[in-house]
């Protein structure tokens, strides 16, 4: 049993290490001729084609646990690929990027707030400090102090990419484990493509895409480097990675673990970009490693008190 929160836990941190590679990847073409939104629809759409077959594959003999499960793919699509970027994307246009991924990032704590009220799962003391100390983590990571004031559009854009984030790990930490994870991410991958797409197609984002050469890691190239970056390395990897370390730890510890993506993020921009992380950008990635770690130490104590011997019969009044 040990055996399976340690390979949920390497996932999770593969798949926050994959995400985090994004950020490197899409810089040199939003430095071009590449509008946001046309990089999330080559991301997500290009991932979508190439775990097209792998799909079709696992779901041979298989195809009434898809229509069984059609609305959860939907619903993922919508939530964790469309709705997720589109608003952060949106929100990035009247705020300062770090602020908009601090906003996005509350959607660990809409995580949290909706285990309790939908599912009873009351959050425990340490999992309330692991929320408080990641988060505050967080905000060092992305060194937020003068930011200056925030525009209420570009908040609420942020709350609505924190709203896809909780729907992406609630979706993945509950869909039935009989759907194949590579099935869920190429059809939601497909549906959040074809979303995005029919928003540029009326004008509610803006679509520019070029073929010219950029500049990555210092070095001037095609800039389909850059695209298959992060359609094989941020999206395919980190969506089935994702998907599969929160099926095997849950929602909101798989949550809380994809806070290291931005201290990853930090470092990778280290490597690559030279941009040296400031000392409290390191005590911030300490802060999220702490707070992961009193979610983990919080799960692990639950679970030990439910292999416990049952309680009375009348204790047991009201659950399921």
């Amino acid at each position: 049993m040990r055996e399976r929160p340690r390979a949920g836990l390497g996932l999770a941190l593969l798949s926050a290490l994959a995400f985090a590679t994004s950020g490197t990847f899409a810089r040199p073409l939003l430095d071009g001729e590449w509008s946001a939104a046309a990089v999330v629809i080559a991301r997500v759409g290009v991932a979508a084609l190439v775990l097209g077959v792998p799909a079709l594959l696992a779901l041979r003999g298989r195809w009434p646990v898809l229509r069984r499960n059609g609305v959860a793919v939907v619903l993922f699509g919508l939530l964790g690929v469309a709705l997720a970027q589109a608003c952060f994307y949106n929100a990035v246009q009247y705020l300062p990027v770090g602020v908009a991924l601090m906003l996005e990032y509350l959607g660990i704590v809409m995580v949290v707030g909706w285990m309790w009220l939908v599912h009873g799962q009351r959050p425990r003391l340490l999992t309330v400090a692991g929320s408080l100390t990641a988060l505050c983590g967080l905000a060092l990571v992305l060194d937020l102090i003068g930011a200056g004031g925030l525009d209420p559009v570009g908040v609420l854009w942020g709350l609505g990419a924190g709203v896809g984030l909780a729907g992406y790990y609630v979706i993945a930490g509950r869909v039935d484990a009989e759907l194949p994870s590579v099935v869920m991410v190429s059809g939601g991958m497909a549906v959040g493509a074809l979303v995005l797409l029919l928003l540029g197609a009326v004008g509610a984002l803006p679509l520019a895409a070029g073929t010219g050469d950029v500049s990555f890691a210092g070095h001037r190239m095609s800039w389909l480097v850059p695209i298959v970056g992060l359609s094989l390395i941020a999206a395919v990897v980190a969506y089935l990675a994702g998907v599969a370390g929160a099926r095997l730890l849950g929602a909101r510890l798989s949550s809380f673990i994809g806070l290291t993506e931005v201290m990853f993020a930090v470092l990778i921009a280290w490597l690559v970009l030279n941009e040296l992380p400031s000392g409290i950008q390191l005590v911030g990635g300490v802060f999220i490693v702490g707070g992961v770690a009193l979610v983990r130490m919080d799960e692990l104590r639950a679970g030990s008190e439910s292999a416990a011997p049952a309680p009375p019969a009348p204790a047991l009044a009201g659950e399921r």
